[in-house]
C-alpha cells in the first residue's frame, strides 16, 4: 500500500462526491456510523456539506486515503469540544473501501488522525465504535484502551439494536 497518500480533504464538488459514495457504501455493507440503510445520496451529500464546512471554521478535519485519483477511505478529527476539555479530540467516520479493507488504510488514516490531533495541541482522543461488526481490534492494536460499553446504544444500518464501545489514547502530554 505504498502507493496510498493520506491528506486532509477540502470542499471541492469532486471529492463531495467520492465521500457521498463512501458513506452509501459503508451504510450498504453494514457500516456503523450514524446512517440507516438505504442511505439516500441527498442525506449522504447533507452530511458531507455540513462536514466540510465545519472543516472551514476549524471545527474538524477531515483526512482521506486515495490511491491514484481514486478516495478509498477518510477518517474525521472533530475538534470543536466544549471550553472545559480544549486537550481533546475525537475520532469519528472511520470508512474505508470494502476492496481495501485489511491492507493498512485504516491504520495508515488513524495515525495521520493521531499527527493532526497532536499539531493541534490535543493530547487525548477519544472514539466510539459498534461492538457488533466494529472496529475495535484495529483501535486496540493502535493503543487505545477500551472503557466500557454501553448496550443498545444505536441502530445497526440493517435493523436491530447494537451496543457501542468507548474508548480513549493519550497523545500528548498533559
Amino acid at each position: 500500500m505504498d502507493s496510498i497518500e493520506i491528506n486532509l480533504l477540502s470542499n471541492t464538488a469532486g471529492t463531495k462526491k467520492m465521500l457521498v459514495d463512501l458513506l452509501i457504501g459503508t451504510v450498504a455493507a453494514g457500516g456503523s456510523v450514524s446512517f440507516m440503510r438505504p442511505l439516500a445520496p441527498e442525506m449522504a451529500a447533507a452530511f458531507w456539506n455540513k462536514s466540510l464546512q465545519a472543516v472551514a471554521r476549524g471545527e474538524r478535519a477531515v483526512l482521506g486515503a486515495w490511491n491514484g485519483e481514486a478516495l478509498i477511505g477518510t477518517v474525521t478529527v472533530l475538534l470543536d469540544c466544549p471550553p472545559n476539555q480544549p486537550h481533546r479530540a475525537e475520532i469519528a467516520k472511520l470508512m474505508t473501501r470494502l476492496n481495501y479493507r485489511g491492507k493498512g488504510v485504516a491504520t495508515r488514516l488513524m495515525e495521520a488522525a493521531e499527527a493532526v490531533a497532536m499539531e493541534k495541541g490535543r493530547t487525548l482522543l477519544v472514539l466510539d465504535t459498534a461492538k457488533e461488526e466494529g472496529a475495535s481490534g484495529l483501535y486496540e492494536k493502535l493503543g487505545f484502551t477500551l472503557s466500557g460499553e454501553i448496550p443498545d446504544y444505536a441502530l445497526k444500518p440493517h435493523g436491530g439494536l447494537t451496543g457501542t464501545l468507548i474508548y480513549w489514547k493519550r497523545i500528548g502530554t498533559v
